[in-house]
């Protein structure tokens, strides 16, 4: 079992990933930090007790320190976690900056489920290409671990045809929205035809990012709503 250490500082995106993690086999969510100072913390108190945290989902815009200088600090710990940088930062000298400070890979909010999912999975793979122990690992064993965490072309992400970055964009849209958003106001917002906004949504929906539920207008003809998880 892989133990992780959520990081993030709202609530209800934290609450979200340990809903996606709980998704997952292989995976334990050990504890939740909404700051720097609780998820360190957090980390050294399960390394001293001898369950050390393998995995820490960083968000990067801590409220209390920076995600890079929280990292940074977590590679001090014996032994040290592995880091997932999480962000809705596309500034390049972040990613590099994150990288940097051990991470070895990053999602970019908005996400959705079949992303995280690749992500974690990618990682899974990665620990069990290493040899068990502490024995130094031969050339041909770093590159077949390393080439796990690899992510080539996302052929998930979005319809056939159409780009991750809209994807991204109606999944903000809807992620934006208190009460949820139907196919003709993600549309609206975003864009793109209404027909294009369902396409995504329900793509988003049988993913189990969003979740749908059916409105009744006063004339009584039914709009299914999207609201995010």
């Amino acid at each position: 079992m892989i133990d992780v250490l959520i990081v993030e500082d709202e609530h209800l995106i934290a609450d979200a990933h340990q809903a996606y993690l709980q998704r997952l086999q292989g995976f334990s969510v050990a504890a939740v930090a909404h700051t720097a100072r609780d998820a360190m913390r957090a980390a050294a108190e399960a390394a001293a007790a001898g369950s050390p945290i393998d995995l820490v989902l960083l968000d990067l815009g801590l409220p209390d320190a920076s995600g890079i200088a929280l990292a940074s600090a977590l590679s001090g710990l014996s032994p040290a976690p592995d880091i997932i940088a999480i962000t809705s930062e596309r500034d390049l000298e972040m990613v590099r900056a994150a990288v940097g400070h051990g991470a070895l890979a990053y999602l970019l909010k908005p996400f959705t489920f079949a992303a995280f999912r690749d992500r974690l999975e990618r990682y899974r793979r990665y620990r069990e290409a290493l040899p068990a122990g502490t024995d130094a690992a031969s050339q041909a064993e770093v590159d077949r671990a390393l080439a796990e965490l690899r992510v080539g072309p996302d052929r998930t992400a979005a319809p056939k045809g159409a780009s991750p970055g809209t994807n991204d964009e109606i999944a903000r849209a809807v992620r934006d929205s208190a009460d949820g958003a139907t196919a003709d106001q993600v549309a609206k917002q975003v864009g793109v035809s209404r027909v294009t906004a369902w396409r995504y949504l329900e793509r988003l929906a049988d993913e189990g990012t969003v979740r749908r539920h059916t409105d009744y207008g006063r004339a009584g003809r039914p709009k299914t709503r999207y609201q995010w998880r």
